[in-house]
């Protein structure tokens, strides 16, 4: 059974580490300039179903990419939740998840700036929980569905007995983003300026995420221990 470690400094400083952080930046950065400005650019009408297709299938052909271009430097997981998970089941050390974050973290932030100069200024829109939605709904709704999504993760390309399956990975988890988007976009995604509730999309992702952290490796990947980055690319 995978177990949760610290690590070590020099392991997470190792040439190998430094080459999947870089990944990491760039895989995030690049997804997220896939994002749902667009439909704000297009139109100033409220989000309709065509417009959330849209953003659905944006996110998930973008995450696609990213994590098929950063998969085999840096095990491509774009999504700071993904990483915390990915530590959870004792895949990754915490030391080197913290640094997986920072650079996800300053790719999002480059991106975001990145989108700021080339749309001419255009605001880059929030997360906001729908009408009539609550704080605690919404919270639920974002740990159902990052449980999706990390269980995605570790059933397709974590868990070493995924065999051919693990080259469909990257769709695969792109599917689940887009599906996920479709889901909860109206209830706990519609886009905002208020940060009144920001609070949710870290406590549901974090939670949700954990939970199939724990969850897929302790029942279907007993006896599995984390292999190391790899050292040549």
């Amino acid at each position: 059974m995978p177990g949760i470690a610290f690590g070590r400094v020099d392991d997470s400083f190792s040439a190998a580490s430094i080459k999947a952080y870089i990944a990491g930046f760039i895989s995030t950065l690049l997804f997220v300039v896939g994002s749902a400005i667009t439909y704000k650019k297009l139109t100033s009408a409220a989000l309709d179903p065509a417009g959330l297709m849209a953003i659905a299938v944006c996110h998930g052909l973008a995450l696609f990419v990213a994590i098929a271009i950063a998969g085999n430097i840096s095990g491509g997981h774009v999504n700071p939740a993904v990483t915390f998970d990915l530590a959870v089941g004792g895949q990754i050390t915490i030391l080197t998840g913290l640094f997986y974050w920072i650079a996800q973290l300053l790719g999002a932030i480059v991106a975001s700036f990145l989108l700021k100069v080339v749309t001419g200024g255009l605001a880059i829109p929030t997360h906001g929980v729908g009408f009539g939605i609550g704080a605690i709904e919404a919270v639920v709704m974002e740990i159902i569905i990052t449980f999706a999504l990390v269980y995605t993760v570790f059933a397709t390309a974590v868990d070493p007995k995924k065999s051919p399956l693990g080259t469909i990975a990257p769709i695969a988890i792109g599917f689940i983003v887009g599906a996920n988007i479709l889901a909860a976009g109206p209830f706990s995604g519609v886009a905002s300026g208020d940060f009144t509730n920001i609070w949710i999309y870290f406590v549901g992702p974090l939670v949700g995420g954990g939970l199939a952290g724990l969850v897929y490796p302790n029942v279907f990947m007993c006896g599995h221990e984390h292999a190391p980055l790899a050292t040549e690319f």
